[in-house]
């Protein structure tokens, strides 16, 4: 191991101008515009393992981008492990927001900022470079390894459920590692032990065929615009959501999850400040994290229609559109979720407008992990010695879709093992990583498969 970590010192440099090449790509999977560059990051990533070692690569091909699988299996007798992550990005829009552009990675204050480079390349990339660490250094490493890195997260990871599915025995593991997922805080490390799910709907609020002149014909037909304002009102009551059914199926917090967050040095004043928001809301009866990590919530990502540009038009449009994401807790189901929202805006569709609702392509359960299992415990072990202080327990309000499909398809539990913060402004303009992170990162991907190999997985 000391040699693994010698060798990573030793070519510091090297990795972060390869982090820079890999954030260079604008691997965006949501843009067809994008998808000749989503393919050169898959082909980048296999190309960085087989650069790696003697891991076995291969490019999977899926409906829409393709997955790059890889495989070692040269230490008999101890576990395997299968370390998952995804190289597709966000859009960097609106670009005007950027201090630099969003595909050069650009160091500034401290830290590097570029699109994707904390979610998910810089910890998706440690453990390739660990890997290589223990090769270079004319050692090996200490479990056996799969890597499963997709190019379909920022989309709900899609075609993924089926990849598993298909490569069922090839995947096989004694325990996930998540290089996507992230700490809390930058102050200490932490382990998550869930995250939420997700669902999701799109809806349009129509009313006459075109456009329509706002003083000749407002006051006498419906405003879709209006019409969808009150659909998105009825939403909520009081921060609470207020669609029939919602919480039928949604239990209390475990009150071990209670108690750790009980335990955890927490500033609401101050995260509000830090993101700018001059109160906080939310369900009443919980706390700010109980509602961002263990409560469900529906959220309106997208509210638009009529005239968009400079000044003033006064049309009454023809259309409004409206796009909505729920976060979801363990036993609610993404099906019966967006089924009871479906309802309940039939159900309150104002007079004068139609309404077409069409279901969206994500669709992720909830995930939960005990804190006590022995590849969770080895992984606190692991960041107490590199981090000087032991992880903090700690959900997830995100949604990272392909770890339900591990427990069901694989029957293993995945450990969220990434050193991206929450802070790190991702899905968002300038989005950065910490240098320190990256570096610690790469010791402790080490460390941790040295712990695994003399564990109970």
């Amino acid at each position: 191991m000391d040699t693994a970590l010698k060798t990573l010192a030793d070519n510091e440099s090297r990795y972060f101008r390869e982090l820079a090449e890999f954030v260079a790509i604008p691997s965006v999977s949501t843009d067809p515009a994008h998808s000749a560059d989503v393919r050169r990051a898959a082909d980048w990533v296999a190309a960085r393992l087989r650069k790696a070692g003697p891991i076995e690569v291969e490019t999977c091909e899926t409906p829409r981008h393709p997955a790059v699988f890889g495989r070692w299996d040269g230490a008999p007798g101890a576990p395997t492990v299968l370390i998952y992550g995804h190289m597709d990005v966000q859009p960097a829009e609106p670009l005007e927001l950027w201090h630099s552009p969003p595909f050069i990675l650009t160091e500034r204050n401290g830290r590097l900022y570029g699109r994707g480079v904390s979610d998910d390349k810089a910890s998706m990339l440690q453990p390739i470079l660990a890997a290589e660490a223990f090769f270079l250094a004319g050692d090996k490493p200490p479990v056996n390894l799969r890597f499963l890195f997709e190019a379909e997260e920022e989309i709900g990871s899609v075609d993924l459920p089926d990849l598993v599915r298909a490569r069922r025995g090839a995947l096989a593991c004694d325990v996930v590692l998540s290089a996507d997922g992230g700490m809390w805080r930058p102050e200490a490390p932490s382990i998550t032990v869930s995250s939420r799910g997700l669902a999701a709907l799109s809806f349009t609020v129509r009313g006459p065929h075109h456009d329509l002149h706002s003083g000749r014909h407002g006051g006498g037909v419906a405003n879709p615009l209006h019409a969808a304002a009150e659909l998105v009102a009825s939403l909520h009551n009081d921060g609470r959501v207020a669609v029939e059914g919602f919480h039928d199926d949604v239990e209390e917090i475990d009150p071990a999850l209670a108690k750790a967050l009980e335990r955890l040095t927490f500033d609401e004043k101050r995260y509000l400040a830090e993101i700018g928001a001059p109160a906080g809301f939310g369900e009443p009866g919980y706390g700010m994290l109980a509602r961002q990590w263990y409560r469900p919530t529906i959220e309106v990502n997208g509210f638009y229609g009529g005239y968009q540009g400079p000044g003033s038009k006064t049309v009454l449009p023809s259309e409004a559109h409206v796009k909505l994401t729920c976060r979801l807790v363990p036993n609610q189901r993404p099906s019966n979720v967006i089924a009871r929202v479906r309802r309940h805006l039939e159900q309150r569709c104002p007079p004068g407008v139609s309404l077409t609702i069409e279901d969206g392509h994500e669709g992720a359960t909830a995930y939960r992990v005990s804190p006590d299992g022995p590849a969770v415990r080895a992984a606190a072990e692991t960041l107490t010695e590199v981090f000087g202080l032991p992880p903090e327990i700690v959900g997830m309000g995100g949604t990272v879709p392909i770890v339900a499909t591990f427990r069901d398809v694989l029957g293993v539990d995945t450990v969220f093992f990434s050193f991206s913060t929450a802070d790190e402004n991702i899905h968002a303009p300038n989005e950065f990583y910490r240098p320190e992170r990256f570096r610690l990162g790469l010791q402790a991907w080490i460390r941790l498969w040295h712990r695994l190999h003399n564990s109970q997985i």
